[in-house]
């Protein structure tokens, strides 16, 4: 369940007005028979259970547990686990993971039961795809440091390499919440000061070049192409397009190959960097 302006709903498989500043808290409640999992897990009456919730973000590459509850004796209950989770900190798909594990190492049991912490038992996933519908870029705000990206790295494009899933779910720009300058700058989207427009004219130029150079390498994307409609490689197509209005794909790929630093240059031209500051 979603809890949405202290109302509860059935947690929806996409969330179109998600962005990376909605926090989102999610409940679930389980019905758990201990005694009957141990029995048919083979584990002896004294084994110590749990009921452990993690989630998982795609976008940000970021995954934690959520929340655990112990199950040590052997009446039959009703649990209520309890997600809150940091918008900043997702994107991309969300997957939510409940599991009932075996909490301690036992030595008992059948011979083939499970023996080490953590054995998972039973298990359950629900997902949801953030920013599914929305009119906007998908981005998420992180901090690097937790991530196997730089930490003096200000952004970072993430660009999937099947043209034909769908873009909402394949491409995702994170912007390092320690670079304050650039995190400010999209704050202020919406009315940017002189010092917000640079920035943003430098991501948006950084993020055009990452999509057409991806596209590029991409030996499916080739003149004549066909991709279904909101799909990575029709993204891809109408970006290029934009930039390269009565160019084919095969001359601009030449240009790309022969010299990389030219074609650097040919595409801040192309996206007017800096024209509108």
């Amino acid at each position: 369940m979603l809890l949405v302006d202290d109302e509860e709903i059935p947690l929806p498989p996409a969330l179109g007005d998600w962005d990376y500043q909605m926090d989102l808290v999610l409940r679930r409640t389980v019905h758990v028979d201990p005694q009957r999992a141990r029995a048919e897990s083979g584990l002896p009456p004294e084994a110590v259970l749990a009921l452990a919730v993690v989630w998982t973000a795609t976008g940000s590459n970021l995954r934690a547990p959520a929340d655990h509850i112990r199950l040590e004796d052997s009446e039959v209950r009703t649990c209520e686990l309890v997600a809150r989770l940091r918008g900043g900190e997702l994107g991309g798909n969300l997957v939510m993971d409940t599991a009932l594990v075996l909490a301690e190492t036992v030595t008992g049991g059948k011979p083939a039961a499970p023996r080490r912490a953590g054995s998972v038992l039973w298990s359950d996933r629900h997902s949801v795809r953030l920013q599914g519908d929305a009119p906007q870029f998908p981005m998420a705000v992180i901090d690097f440091a937790r991530t196997s990206f730089p930490d003096g790295a200000a952004w970072h494009l993430q660009v999937r390499n099947d043209l034909f899933s769908a873009t909402m779910g394949s491409v995702l720009l994170l912007v390092n919440e320690a670079n304050s300058a650039t995190t400010t700058a999209f704050r202020n989207a919406g009315k940017p000061r002189p010092v917000d427009r640079v920035i943003l004219s430098s991501v948006y130029a950084d993020v055009a070049r990452v999509m057409v150079e991806h596209a590029l390498r991409h030996p499916d994307f080739v003149d004549g192409a066909v991709f279904p409609e909101e799909s990575l490689g029709s993204t891809f197509m109408g970006l290029f397009h934009q930039l390269f209005p009565g160019a084919s794909i095969n001359d601009v790929r030449l240009r790309f190959e022969r010299s990389a630093s030219l074609f650097a240059s040919d595409l801040h031209a192309a996206v007017k960097i800096f024209q509108d500051i």
